[in-house]
C-alpha cells in the first residue's frame, strides 16, 4: 500500500497529433520499467492501426516509480487519453480519475479547437492544469507565440509553461518536478468504503475481463467481494495490480490508487466505462458522478462479402465487441446482401477503426452500407413518434407528420486566410454561423450549428483541404431540429436495391441521386443486357443512367447484300438481349458499393 502523499495521478491532454503518445513514450523511458532493446515509439498504442495513423484510440494506464530531488520516491500514475473527438467520453473518464492535467500545445500549430474543449473538461473536474510546449525542437517552433495563446486562449499563465522536445527527451526532467510539485496529492480515506471508479477496461481470453480502475475511497484486495453499482453485478476479486506496460501483481489497491483487477468477469456487458465498483458487505451509499450511457451516432450495416461467412463475422464482432464496448450491434437482413448486422458507432473514425479491425485482425471480407444518423418521425394521426437509422425501417410518407434530426455545434479554429473558404464549405453543409471570435491577429475561432448528417461523408477531409491542413474541427451534439426528410431509393433495371438505399435531406436528393448513378455506372461490369440505373424517391424516378451492354458485331459476315438481311439479323440479337435481361441478374461487386460510399473530390458543391 502506497502512502497518498507520495502518489500523483495525471493525464496528458491535447488535440490530436501534438505528441501526447511520444511524451509517454518518455515517460516510460525514465523510469526503465521496459528494457531498452524493447523500446519502441508509441509503446502505449497497441494496436496496429494506432500505430500507422499515429492516433490513439484506446486510453491507456502505466505505473512509474521516480526519485525527485527531494530524496523520495514517487509513484507517477499517468493515464493515456484518445484526442480524437468521437472518443470525448472516454477522455471525461480518464480525467475523472486524475488530479492534475499536462495540457500539451504544440509550439508549431498553436492552441487548436480539442485544446480549448479538452482544456474545459480538465477545469470542470477541477484538475490542476500543468502547460506544456512541446516539439520545441522543430525549425518551424516559436515558443513566444504558443506562451501568448496559452495565455490569452486559455486563460492560463503562458510564462510558467514549461518547454519540453518528447521525441528528443529535452525538458523532461523540469516536468516530472513540476508534477510532484504542481499535482495535488489524492485525497480519500483507505478505512472508508469502497469506491473507484472504471475508466477502461480489456478482455483476456483466459482470465475474463481486465477492469482498469482508480480508487477514491476504501482499498480493494484479493478474496473481496465487490459490486457493479449499475448493474448490480456482484464478483469475487482475484487479482489486484498497477500497470507496468503489463499486469503487475500486488497484495491490494487502495484511496489514491490506480491499477486493475481481475474478477473471473466473463459478460463483458457488466464493465461499463464510468461505473462505480464498491464492497458488497459495505457498500458505499451512492455512485460517483458521471456516468452515463455511452450513444452511438453514426448507423451502418455490415454484411460478409460471402453469406456462407456469417457465422464467422458475428464471432468477430463478439470477440471486438470485447475489447470495444461501445460498439452496439443487432442482427440485420437485405435482400441484395443477405444477413448481417446493424452496428452503432461513437463517430465516422471509430466506424474506420471498426471496419478495419475486422478486416485485419479476424479476417473478415464486408461490405458496410452508406453511414447514417438517427432521426426522429412524428406520425399523423397521434401514433407517436418513430425513431429510424436505417432506410429499411422508413414508414409510408403519408403517415409522417414531421421529421427531425440531430444538429450538432461545431468549433473551427483557423488562421484568417481562410476564413472565407470554411465559411461557404459550412454554409453549404446547412450550417448557421452563430459565433466568430479573433482569437489574435492571425486566428480566428468560427462557431456553426449544422446537421450531423452533412458532417459524415467528406467535411473533415474537405475542412483540412480548404484549410490546408490548418484548421482544426471540434463538435458536440446539441439537440434536434425539423428537416426534410426522404428515402433515396436506388434501382437496377427496375428492382429495388435495399442495401444502396439512403436517408437524405431532400432539396439535396436530386444531387446524391445523380452522384450514386454516376458513380455506379462506371463501376459495373457490363453484362450481355442494357442495364438502367435509375434514383427514385417514392413513385418519382429522380436519376437515370445506362450501362451498354456487350454485343457481337453480328453484321461482320455481311458483305453488301440486302439491308433486310441486316435488319432480320438486327432484330434477332435485340430479342436474344430482351429475354437475357428479363432472366439475367445483376451482380454487385464490393468495389460497386464502395464507389458508392466513397464522396468524390468535386462532390457537394451543391
Amino acid at each position: 500500500m502506497h502512502e497518498p502523499a507520495r502518489i500523483r495521478n495525471f493525464c496528458i491532454i491535447a488535440h490530436i497529433d501534438h505528441g501526447k503518445s511520444t511524451l509517454a513514450d518518455r515517460f516510460i523511458e525514465r523510469a526503465s520499467i521496459v528494457d531498452q532493446r524493447k523500446l519502441q515509439d508509441q509503446m502505449l498504442d497497441n494496436m496496429d492501426i494506432e500505430r500507422e495513423r499515429g492516433i490513439t484510440i484506446k486510453s491507456q494506464a502505466v505505473t512509474l516509480s521516480y526519485t525527485a530531488k527531494d530524496g523520495n520516491e514517487y509513484t507517477l500514475n499517468l493515464v493515456d487519453t484518445p484526442g480524437h473527438v468521437d472518443f470525448s467520453y472516454e477522455v471525461s473518464r480518464a480525467i475523472n480519475s486524475c488530479e492534475g492535467a499536462l495540457l500539451l500545445v504544440d509550439a508549431t500549430q498553436g492552441v487548436e479547437a480539442q485544446t480549448l474543449s479538452n482544456m474545459y473538461m480538465a477545469v470542470e473536474h477541477n484538475l490542476e492544469i500543468i502547460p506544456v510546449i512541446n516539439k520545441i525542437d522543430m525549425p518551424a517552433a516559436n515558443i513566444q507565440d504558443a506562451r501568448n495563446q496559452i495565455s490569452h486562449d486559455l486563460g492560463l499563465d503562458g510564462d510558467e509553461a514549461l518547454c519540453v522536445s518528447a521525441k528528443l527527451g529535452q525538458g523532461m526532467d523540469e516536468l516530472l518536478e513540476a508534477i510532484v510539485a504542481r499535482v495535488p496529492t489524492p485525497t480519500g480515506s483507505p478505512d472508508s468504503e469502497l469506491k473507484a471508479l472504471i475508466f477502461d477496461s480489456h478482455y483476456d481470453p483466459y482470465r475474463g475481463v481486465v477492469v482498469h480502475m482508480r480508487v477514491f475511497e476504501g482499498g480493494v484486495r484479493p478474496g473481496m467481494r465487490i459490486r457493479l453499482m449499475n448493474t448490480d453485478a456482484e464478483y469475487e476479486v482475484e487479482e489486484t495490480g498497477v500497470f507496468k506496460m503489463g499486469l503487475a501483481k500486488t497484495k491490494d489497491l487502495s484511496a489514491g490508487e490506480v491499477g486493475y483487477i481481475i474478477a473471473g468477469i466473463k459478460t463483458v456487458s457488466d464493465v461499463r466505462v464510468g461505473d462505480t465498483v464498491t464492497g458488497a458487505d459495505r457498500p458505499a451509499s451512492e455512485p460517483l458522478a458521471g456516468f452515463r450511457e455511452v450513444k452511438p451516432v453514426v448507423y451502418s450495416s455490415v454484411y460478409p462479402m460471402d453469406a456462407a461467412d456469417y457465422e464467422e463475422l458475428k464471432v468477430a464482432l463478439e470477440k471486438l465487441k470485447l475489447n470495444d464496448a461501445s460498439l452496439l450491434y443487432e442482427k440485420d437482413n437485405s435482400v441484395a446482401l443477405g444477413f448481417g448486422f446493424r452496428c452503432g458507432f461513437l463517430g465516422m473514425l471509430h466506424l474506420e477503426v471498426v471496419q478495419e479491425r475486422l478486416e485485419r485482425e479476424y479476417d473478415q471480407a464486408i461490405i458496410m452500407t452508406a453511414p447514417s444518423v438517427r432521426y426522429r418521425l412524428t406520425m399523423a394521426r397521434d401514433q407517436g413518434q418513430l425513431v429510424i437509422d436505417n432506410p429499411a425501417d422508413y414508414p409510408d410518407p403519408s403517415q409522417i407528420e414531421a421529421a427531425e434530426e440531430p444538429y450538432i455545434k461545431a468549433q473551427i479554429i483557423t488562421p484568417t486566410t481562410y476564413i472565407g473558404n470554411l465559411i461557404t464549405l459550412c454554409m453549404n453543409k446547412r450550417g448557421t454561423q452563430t459565433g466568430f471570435t479573433h482569437l489574435d491577429e492571425k486566428r480566428v475561432e468560427l462557431t456553426f450549428e449544422m446537421p450531423l448528417a452533412e458532417v459524415l461523408f467528406d467535411f473533415y477531409d474537405k475542412l483540412k483541404s480548404t484549410s490546408r491542413g490548418y484548421a482544426s474541427f471540434d463538435y458536440e451534439l446539441i439537440d434536434y431540429r425539423p428537416t426534410e426528410l426522404a428515402k433515396l431509393d436506388i434501382l437496377l433495371n427496375g428492382k429495388p436495391v435495399d442495401a444502396l438505399a439512403q436517408l437524405v435531406y431532400k432539396p439535396s436528393a436530386y444531387e446524391r441521386g445523380r452522384k450514386v448513378c454516376e458513380r455506379l455506372r462506371d463501376s459495373m461490369d457490363r453484362q450481355q443486357f442494357k442495364i438502367a440505373i435509375q434514383a427514385a424517391i417514392g413513385g418519382s424516378i429522380i436519376a437515370r443512367e445506362t450501362v451498354n451492354p456487350v454485343r457481337k458485331d453480328v453484321l461482320a459476315k455481311c458483305y453488301g447484300g440486302d439491308i433486310t438481311r441486316k435488319r432480320k439479323l438486327l432484330e434477332k440479337q435485340k430479342e436474344g438481349k430482351k429475354r437475357m435481361k428479363m432472366i439475367g441478374d445483376v451482380e454487385l461487386t464490393q468495389e460497386s458499393f464502395m464507389a458508392v460510399l466513397r464522396e468524390n473530390e468535386d462532390d457537394d458543391k451543391r
